[in-house]
């Protein structure tokens, strides 16, 4: 089974409202996606393909490629297709895999169950074949297969990732209520920021927003803080072609900037995790990192994007207390940053209100389960400044 050269269908899967940023991503990159869809997109390709895709995309969080697609009306049924897979082939005797699922069939009450299935119609195959049962368990940090099962419909694949690439692997230190780096990373894509002009990050956290600007500003992609995912503990690996793309990475990422990345919060612990995770990431010498309140963030003559991501009374911050400081935000952007286009992610609208100005686009996302919208403020009126294209 040459599934490093055998063309089949390939999903990347991501978080809601994250399909648009992944599909840019993907096609920047030459592929073709054949569906595009909430959580995810579709192509075709080999398990080399997913290599390059794993380690340039910011937006996805797995990348599976599919072996069969079966009906399964019960667990039996399922079982009986699972080990007709020849998996000796694909996973070492002496080696270990691990099993997830996506489940929604009127026999199963938990994923375990179907987890469990997989596992023994794999390592009963490989048994009767190798005359060894393989080592299986929860961690995924090497063969990670993905049962995709609804009603009688069931898909099985390989994921090639293994941990999620949403995670970015830089982020040692996460702070509190910490943004996922995907979700990150899609914001400021949903920017249109140009890369070239002024990024400023007040509120900054633990540096997320700020270091995830830098890292597009850099062309700079997640596979290269990352040494481990699960194609390659697929039996078939050619370890040069990981290494190949690898050193792609590093020629095509640069090292300087010509504009300035700010990133301010009033919590000196909060810088100090930020500025740490900067360093992890490789792109410490490229933002300005201080201690100040909000309002005191300094804002270059340059215009640019300033980004706010404030607390918004889920997890952290006291309701009334917020609604002053989004009052202040929103004065902050009015008084300060004329010629800038401001943004605010925010998941509570009531509190949006209390900045005061108009928006002129509210972006969908969602940050976990939590309805989130990232809201664009032009704010050219009044301005000296020549506003951005």
């Amino acid at each position: 089974m040459q599934v490093f050269h055998t063309e089949s269908k390939i999903i990347i899967t991501c978080n809601k409202r994250l399909s648009a940023y992944l599909q840019q991503e993907v096609e920047e990159l030459g592929f073709k996606p054949t569906r595009v869809f909430q959580t995810g997109v579709e192509l075709l390709g080999t398990i080399t393909d997913c290599i390059p895709l794993n380690l340039n995309l910011r937006c996805a969080s797995q990348v599976l490629y599919l072996i069969k697609s079966f009906t399964a009306d019960d667990p039996q049924q399922l079982y009986d297709e699972l080990v007709k897979i020849e998996w000796e082939k694909l996973i070492d005797f002496s080696g270990y895999f691990s099993v997830s699922s996506n489940v929604n069939n009127e026999h199963i009450r938990t994923p375990l169950f179907a987890n469990v299935k997989v596992k023994d119609a794999i390592a009963d195959r490989i048994k009767s074949i190798k005359g060894v049962r393989p080592n299986s368990g929860a961690e995924v940090n090497k063969t990670l297969v993905h049962l995709y099962w609804q009603d009688n419909e069931a898909d099985i694949f390989l994921d090639t990732s293994g941990e999620t690439l949403a995670k970015h692997s830089y982020r040692k230190i996460p702070g509190k209520a910490p943004m996922l780096e995907a979700l990150a990373a899609s914001t400021v894509m949903a920017t249109h920021w140009d890369k070239n002009s002024t990024f400023i990050n007040p509120m900054c956290g633990s540096g997320t927003l700020a270091i995830e600007a830098a890292l597009l500003a850099t062309d700079k992609c997640p596979g290269l803080f990352r040494m481990n995912y699960a194609f390659m503990h697929i039996m078939g690996y050619d370890e040069t072609v990981f290494f190949t793309e690898r050193r792609k990475l590093k020629d095509k990422a640069k090292k300087e900037i010509g504009f300035k990345i700010i990133a301010t919060d009033i919590s000196d612990d909060a810088v100090d995790i930020a500025q740490k995770n900067a360093k992890t990431a490789g792109v410490d010498h490229l933002i300005d990192f201080s201690v100040c309140d909000f309002a005191d963030t300094p804002v270059p003559e340059e215009p640019g994007v300033i980004m706010f991501n404030p607390e918004y009374g889920e997890r952290l911050g006291v309701h009334s207390k917020l609604e002053a400081t989004y009052k202040r935000i929103g004065d902050f952007l009015k008084t300060n940053c004329r010629g800038y286009r401001g943004y605010v992610f925010t998941g509570n609208p009531d509190l949006a209100k209390k900045i005061g100005l108009r928006a002129t686009r509210k972006i969908e996302f969602y940050n976990g389960k939590l309805d989130c919208r990232l809201l664009e403020y032009e704010l050219y009126e009044g301005s000296k400044r020549e506003p951005l294209a």
